[in-house]
């Protein structure tokens, strides 16, 4: 028996590993599967070159859990190892300067293992012993037993085996007992190995004979050895690709298309890339894209190898060229990784191109899935919107699709405002906005429907790639003030008139939290609706974008201010002011007759103290001035209040308001309840 330490000086190697990878302990089985199918695969090489002479008909890689004995065993038919192989390859860490990278590292472990071949010491993360049984492939060669009990110190003995190749029997840690459960062990055989290039088989397959399931003598092989994105494109049908996809994601609907991917210069990638059925949420589409390294699973975090927006892909990349670390979780950043990363970006943009020139009806059917995808990249890739600009769709509110360029041709004439700007109509909810597209299809104008979880930040980048352009909700202003084409039309309310009415209206405007309503008075037409309620384009989108930007949280905070503009050309709007004043006359008469006397009062006080210092105004001046703002402020109170009453009691007003209120889905619980039982009423007054 020979015993020694393995060739590392510090004592710390297995603390670091256990410490640094223990959040990722599942790897081990991966890494010893691995390691048995690289070995069975060296023996396949060796047996085509003919320096191999023995059979290859069974090479299958066998994983055994035994839950008495507390072990796993993971046995192959490979290559095995001699006394001196297990000396280099085993005892010493294959790296001459291990003890100072372990060093420099200790407190960082994401850098040591695997960086430097170390993936078979990951099986001390979940072992308190670990014994390699092996006999090497070599004719006369001496079958081998090494054990290792997580020190330094190892024994190496001969021991008997009969065929060549290698067991490794995991003697599984107290702490890490939920690896001897077979539906565990089973379920990371699934995740990482099942397209591992050599059958790996675990327990033997089941049927159902006399009332219950028992085992058969067939080996239950977990993996597919030759996994679709290994074959070449011209062998495979659609229903090879779509039957591919239903193994991968078998709760998800058909995808719209597909990329094969098959590249060998200037690095190896192949795989392939499916565009899912996207419509509404971005979080859940994210990590569906599996990295593989040579058919084995690596991770499906694959952020830093495609740009972000692609990994609402799904599907496969499988790539030797990707550099990983120790534990092959986490990716390392470097000039490969980005060639990768454009090559796969150019190829989905050409994809798309190819598919929209070569039929663009069926592309167009298949928009609304594909938007968000392309939204994302257009915000999140710069070099993506000069590829996506060419086949990126704008729909109207028919249903209709255009490009940039065929839109812009398609609205130049009829919305361009005085000022030069092409004016981009939006909607994002033609059902709660659809009179206001319709008032806007009435003035041959276009609407767009910009209805996506990205579009509200799609808005403002558009904006600046489009030359003097703006868009504009479609109920962001009155119909008139959508696309201002001349100056407004002054209205003709008196000073007092506008005064009184919007008093009247703003009196009756519901409290509603969060929600501040400001009155105007403009003349809009005959024709145009006698109450409209508006909301600033300019507020709503910063409210909007604070939800993706949050260094713009403020604007959250901010209460949604709407304007509700009355319509002093509208002949309802013009009784409600000829039947207030006619009311309230005789009540106002003394009260505006008051305030224009402390008014008269107020300019002469403000005349006399305009040009003397701060400190030169008597304190006399001072009250004599506050007594008399004071005075004005209780007046126009009074004044407010006898309009607020006429208010109250008048239907036709508070039907306008609750009516502006319903065409944009404000109104709501009792208010609505109220509403309907006014318009009863009114109906039975007509």
């Amino acid at each position: 028996m020979q015993q020694g330490t393995i060739g590392v000086t510090t004592e710390n190697i297995f603390p670091v590993i256990k410490k640094f990878l223990y959040s990722d302990h599942e790897i081990f089985l991966r890494e010893m599967v691995s390691n048995a199918v690289d070995a069975t695969q060296k023996l396949k090489t060796l047996a085509a070159k003919g320096e191999f002479k023995g059979s290859t008909d069974n090479l299958t890689v066998h994983i055994k859990v035994d839950e008495t004995a507390g072990t796993i065993t993971i046995s192959d038919q490979g290559i095995g190892m001699t006394a001196e192989e297990i000396e280099k390859y085993i005892n010493q860490i294959a790296f001459s300067g291990v003890n100072d990278f372990l060093e420099k590292y200790k407190d960082n472990a994401n850098n040591i293992i695997g960086h430097f071949g170390l993936g078979f010491y990951s099986s001390f993360m979940v072992s308190k012993k670990v014994e390699i049984v092996t006999l090497s492939y070599k004719e006369n060669s001496q079958a081998m037993k090494w054990s290792c009990d997580g020190s330094p110190s190892y024994q190496m003995e001969d021991t008997q085996k009969e065929e060549h190749g290698t067991d490794i029997i995991l003697h599984i840690d107290d702490d890490c007992k939920e690896f001897l459960d077979k539906h565990k062990i089973e379920g990371l055989l699934n995740k990482y190995c099942k397209f591992m290039p050599v059958p790996v088989a675990f327990g033997k397959k089941t049927e159902w004979k006399d009332g219950k399931q028992q085992e058969t003598d067939e080996d239950n092989i977990i993996n597919s050895v030759e996994p679709l994105w290994t074959k070449s494109p011209s062998t495979l049908k659609d229903e090879d690709y779509k039957s591919f996809y239903r193994t991968l994601y078998p709760m998800h609907d058909e995808p719209l298309f597909w990329i094969h991917l098959n590249v060998d210069y200037p690095f190896n990638l192949t795989g392939i890339l499916y565009f899912p059925r996207i419509q509404s949420n971005i979080e859940l589409q994210r990590n569906k894209i599996q990295l593989y390294c040579n058919q084995v699973f690596v991770t499906d975090q694959v952020e830093g190898i495609v740009p972000d927006f692609l990994t609402l892909l799904h599907g496969i990349i499988d790539s030797p060229d990707i550099p990983l670390n120790v534990s092959r979780s986490y990716l390392q950043s470097d000039r490969d990784v980005k060639k990768i990363s454009s090559y796969i970006t150019k190829k989905v943009s050409d994809r798309l191109a190819a598919i929209f020139k070569e039929n663009r009806k069926d592309y167009e059917e298949k928009w609304d899935h594909l938007k968000l995808f392309i939204d994302y990249g257009l915000l999140s890739e710069e070099s993506f919107y000069d590829r996506a600009k060419e086949f990126f769709l704008l729909k109207d509110s028919e249903g209709k699709y255009f490009t940039f360029e065929e839109y812009q041709t398609l609205i130049k004439d009829n919305q361009t405002d005085k000022d030069g700007n092409l004016i981009y109509l939006y909607a994002n909810n033609q059902n709660d906005q659809y009179s206001y597209i319709e008032a806007a299809k009435s003035k041959g104008y276009s609407v767009l429907i910009l209805d996506g979880q990205l579009d509200v930040p799609l808005v403002s980048m558009l904006e600046q790639k489009f030359e003097k352009s703006r868009f504009t909700r479609v109920d962001g202003d009155v119909i008139d003030r959508l696309i201002v084409k001349e100056e407004a039309k002054a209205t003709s309310f008196s000073d007092d008139e506008k005064n009184n009415i919007t008093t009247v209206f703003n009196s009756r405007m519901p409290k509603i939290d969060k929600t501040e309503f400001m009155v105007d008075v403009q003349a809009l037409g005959e024709t145009a609706q006698p109450v409209v309620i508006i909301q600033s384009e300019y507020m709503r989108r910063m409210k909007d974008i604070s939800r993706y930007q949050p260094g713009m949280a403020f604007y959250a905070q901010m209460p949604d201010t709407y304007t509700v503009v009355l319509n002093s050309d509208h002949a309802l709007i013009k009784n409600v002011l000829n039947n207030c004043t006619a009311k309230t006359a005789e009540e106002l008469k003394p009260v505006c007759g008051e305030i224009k006397g402390l008014e008269a009062r107020l300019a002469a006080i403000r005349q006399t103290t305009e040009k003397k210092k701060p400190e030169e105004i008597t304190k006399e001046e001072k009250d004599n001035r506050e007594q008399t703002e004071k005075a004005i402020d209780e007046q126009k109170e009074k004044r407010n209040n006898i309009l607020a009453q006429y208010a109250k009691d008048n239907a036709v007003v508070n039907q306008l308001i609750d009516l502006a209120l319903l065409q944009n889905g404000m109104l709501k619980g009792a208010a609505l309840d109220a509403f309907l039982k006014r318009s009863v009423q009114l109906i039975k007054e007509v």
